[in-house]
């Protein structure tokens, strides 16, 4: 996707230096192109997460920008040729814009490339990606995820120093302690740099995890590790990481620094997690002198889709808010004494990306911030909630949820009331890219059948969302509820009145199917995000004389015989998801049929396939848009009238 623009920062002034490890300290030659270095490079990365941020595509700018200074380091020593290995990883995958830039520095792709960040069919995703992006040659999932498989290369390159780019974020996932006895105990060539801002999402982890503290953590551990105080300070910085580099063994440096120093209104808060604003970013550059770089942002071409679905409203709001609004609604009914006793909210350092914010803003005293820890808050809520009467609630991303089968276990094996919501569910609107997938959420679903009270809900809008929260809020067992990242419409009756709508009559009933349209020709079964775009299909459809009905399975992991009941002698069944083809409901609604006494010809859509960045784009590319369903869908009419299922199975594998 080559760009027909220019990037508008002249990077000509950035030089490498090549440095040496015997070398104790920097020349002022050499601390003076490093300084012109780092300015350069936190420029260009103000402006390319800008853009992209302006494209609504988002970007993370603030970890990126903070390290830069360690990254050019880094980056000077390993030409320097100092037995480094060639690698340098990074458990913060989400810092990812400053990789790229240097893999753009490197030359492994022109720096135009950086236009197209985060965008659909490029090749620089919201983290990076093994043989995705040229120069990146690591893939660093989710916080907490790399500094064990640092341990690993280490033990395949004994001769070699590793070094990882560490963050105060990861840090607090449970892994690293593992993985930092398992390097300590290996004595393994691993240097850690951490940076230490003292920044999350949910504000400063100094404030909400009391005794929290990086270096004392890892001297536990056994590990040498020193605080830089000024890593702003190149010639510090440098004897730091010297130091940490040439000590035998695991070694860290931890680097305290304000979130995104020097960028006004953004510094030291926790906007600098996410994209910079644009007027922020075009008061930073106008100051900077880039007026070009200014113009671009200002003149960026925002990316919007227009949806506009037979069946639902043009309205789209997001599910992920009503779940905290409706969790507020509940607590407001009870009195203070009766809120303490019952319940207790606790985050996993993701806010209002899952409703949160809204209990934090109206009920602190419930409130728990609990860092970014998601095996120990999901137990901590089982543990509250195991005593009858008393309600554990936590939320995270779905893409998470696979980190906690087994303490998903051991909550059902204590009788824990747990009310889980896991939003970011499906592929929609995921800039991220695969690591962020949630569409595995049907591991959650993972204890034996007998006296088994877990329950798996989807709703299909914000008004579902709402009813299934109030429906099941004080029910006994895990109850996890997922939502998407993206928005949805309402979904509408055939009457065009919002179909779960509570003021329209709606009532949820836990583990019922609900029929959305009646059909003759065939029926299509989905829930979440992938009903609206089911019911275009079936609207479309009706226009061309053929009758398929739709059903909403808003309980995804009980089979409802009534329903089968109906469904089961039709022509076809096509299930629609946006879960993982191998994992999700299609690989056990046919069995449910089958077990039922049913054997309509069977087709399941899910998500088949990697990434391609973007927003709407990854449904689109997964084929699981209104247009291939509806191509699908027809095919199945078509051929189950001339009684050709068989023909249309090879068809299917043929696509």
């Amino acid at each position: 996707m080559p760009s027909v623009q220019k990037f508008p920062i002249d990077m000509s002034g950035y030089k490498p230096v090549i440095l040496d490890l015997s070398q104790p300290d920097l020349s002022n030659d050499e601390v003076n192109q490093l300084e012109k270095n780092v300015q350069l490079a936190r420029d260009a990365i103000i402006f390319f997460t800008a853009y992209a941020g302006v494209k609504r595509l988002g970007g993370h700018t603030g970890g990126a920008y903070d390290i830069v200074p360690e990254m050019l380091i880094a980056d000077s020593l390993k030409i320097g040729r100092n037995k480094i290995h060639p690698v340098i990883f990074d458990e913060a995958g989400h810092r990812v814009a400053v990789h790229y830039l240097l893999a753009a520095l490197n030359g492994f792709m022109p720096l135009e490339d950086l236009l197209h960040y985060r965008q659909a069919y490029c090749w620089l995703p919201g983290h990076p990606e093994k043989g995705y992006t040229p120069g990146i040659e690591f893939s660093s999932g989710r916080l907490g995820h790399m500094w064990s498989f640092v341990n690993g290369v280490a033990l395949a390159n004994p001769t070699q120093k590793i070094l990882m780019m560490g963050s105060d974020g990861s840090q607090q996932e449970g892994t690293n302690a593992e993985a930092a006895r398992f390097a300590v105990t290996n004595n393994l060539e691993v240097k850690l740099f951490i940076d230490d801002n003292d920044m999350t999402i949910a504000g400063h982890p100094s404030n909400y995890l009391a005794g929290y503290n990086i270096d004392r953590t890892l001297k536990g551990h056994g590990m040498s590790s020193e605080v830089c105080d000024d890593p702003e300070n190149i010639r510090l910085l440098y004897r730091h990481m010297v130091r940490c580099i040439t000590t035998t063994g695991p070694a860290a440096v931890v680097c305290k620094r304000k979130m995104a120093q020097g960028i006004p209104g953004i510094e030291n808060t926790s906007k600098g997690h996410d994209v910079i604003p644009e007027d922020a970013a075009v008061a930073y550059l106008t100051q900077r002198g880039y007026t070009k770089a200014v113009e671009m942002i200002q003149n960026a071409e925002k990316e919007k889709a227009i949806f506009d679905y037979l069946g639902s409203t043009k309205e789209f709001r997001k599910p992920r808010d009503k779940f905290g609004k409706v969790v507020c609604e509940i607590l407001g009914k009870m009195t203070l004494k009766e809120r303490l006793h019952k319940v207790r909210v606790i985050d996993n350092d993701l806010l209002g990306s899952c409703g949160l914010h809204f209990v934090k803003n109206e009920f602190p005293e419930v409130f728990i911030s609990g860092g970014i820890m998601e095996r120990n808050n999901y137990t901590v809520a089982a543990g509250f909630g195991s005593t009858p009467g008393r309600q554990g609630i936590t939320a995270t991303f779905s893409a998470f949820l696979e980190m906690l089968p087994s303490e998903i276990t051991m909550a059902r094996y204590n009788d824990a009331n747990v009310l889980a919501h896991f939003s970011h569910a499906g592929v929609d609107w995921m800039a991220d890219n695969n690591c962020h997938f949630g569409i595995n959420n049907f591991f959650a679903d993972n204890g034996i059948a007998e006296k088994d009270t877990t329950r798996l809900y989807f709703p299909a809008d914000y008004h579902q969302m709402g009813a299934i929260v109030k429906e099941v809020f004080n029910d006994p067992g895990l109850r996890f509820v997922f939502s998407t990242r993206s928005p949805s419409p309402f979904i509408l009756d055939e009457n065009g009145n919002r179909f779960f709508d509570i003021k329209n009559g709606y009532k949820f009933k836990p583990k019922k199917d609900e029929l959305i349209r009646e059909g003759t020709d065939g029926y299509i079964v989905a829930y979440g995000e992938m009903l609206h775009r089911c019911l275009d299909v079936v609207e479309s459809l009706k226009k061309e004389g053929k009758y398929v009905g739709l059903i909403n399975k808003p309980t995804l992991n009980k089979a409802d015989k009534a329903m089968m009941a109906k469904i089961g002698e039709a022509p076809f069944i096509l299930v629609v998801e946006s879960q993982n083809y191998k994992t999700g409901l299609g690989a056990r609604f046919g069995t449910w049929l089958l077990e039922s006494g049913y054997s309509p010809v069977y087709q399941h859509l899910g998500v088949t396939k990697l990434g391609v960045t973007g927003l709407w784009e990854q449904i689109d590319h997964q084929g699981l848009d209104p247009y291939n369903i509806a191509k699908v869908t027809r095919r199945l009419v078509l051929n189950t009238k001339k009684g050709k299922g068989k023909d249309l199975t090879q068809w299917l594998k043929n696509e």
